[in-house]
């Protein structure tokens, strides 16, 4: 129900038009009919009513404030309903942002990082003693190695030389306890030959060593240039300080490939 200030009146709602019948809203809610008949004038749904002498009457000004309430109230709502998709098309566009962008550049991050600590990482080589295997500005691939019994005679190996602080690359020869004998640059590994492919330039250098537990013997493939295990004070590595095994060949492009 409505009371009117201007005039004091009690006035109703019309809920609907039924026929002959209109339905009003009154007090506190309260639905009832009347007969179209009782209105003076053409009436509409929506419109304010008040009674006088058993007849109601349209009350123009209550009604128009209540349109112009009504409209106020649906553009406040659709201005809601806008912010809302707004909110949900920014909060969807961040979303896509995120999934589509920030997680994987993320993901590929920390799956290259932890490929270069725990698997895989890139070398130079910058030197001439592994020619012909490995050439002056070649790239490899090497894995990292975990299991030292799992090296092999003949491997490319990348280590770090305490004696002269640098990281090598050379290949394996003598394993833990071996006895490996040079004579007139023939390499003997426990009295026989071993049959060596890849030699490049050969030398005449002359030598026995016996491989302590725990360490390794090293020889480059470009014996005349090669500065390794023959040369060093100390001739063998720790097994701690290898670091890696050459696989695969990345650059130059005409000749990627396994490294052997």
């Amino acid at each position: 129900m409505i009371k009117s200030k201007a005039m004091g009146k009690k006035e109703y709602v019309i809920d609907r038009i039924e026929g002959e019948y209109v339905v009003l809203e009154g007090s506190e809610g309260v639905i009832f009919n009347i007969e179209k008949k009782c209105i003076a004038g053409e009436a509409k749904e929506g419109d304010i009513l008040y009674e006088k002498d058993n007849l109601y009457y349209i009350d123009n000004e209550a009604t128009k404030l209540r349109k112009k309430e009504i409209e106020k109230l649906m553009i406040m709502g659709r201005m809601t309903e806008n912010n809302i998709e707004s909110n949900e098309k920014k909060r969807g566009s961040i979303e896509n942002f995120i999934y589509e962008w920030i997680i994987p550049i993320i993901s590929a991050f920390i799956i290259t990082f932890l490929i270069h600590k725990f698997v895989l990482y890139k070398v130079y080589i910058p030197t001439e003693s592994m020619v012909p295997t490995l050439n002056v500005g070649d790239r490899l691939f090497v894995t990292r190695v975990y299991n030292l019994d799992k090296l092999q005679r003949g491997d490319i190996l990348v280590f770090y030389s305490e004696e002269l602080q640098e990281d090598l690359i050379k290949r394996l020869i003598g394993l833990p306890g071996d006895k490996i004998e040079i004579k007139n640059g023939v390499v003997y590994v426990n009295g026989e030959i071993l049959e060596e492919d890849y030699i490049g330039a050969k030398d005449t250098v002359n030598g026995v060593y016996e491989v302590p537990e725990g360490k390794y013997f090293f020889l480059g493939d470009n014996r005349l240039y090669s500065k390794d295990s023959r040369y060093w004070i100390n001739p063998y590595i720790d097994g701690k300080d290898i670091a890696g095994k050459a696989q695969i060949k990345v650059y130059p492009f005409d000749q990627i490939g396994k490294v052997k």
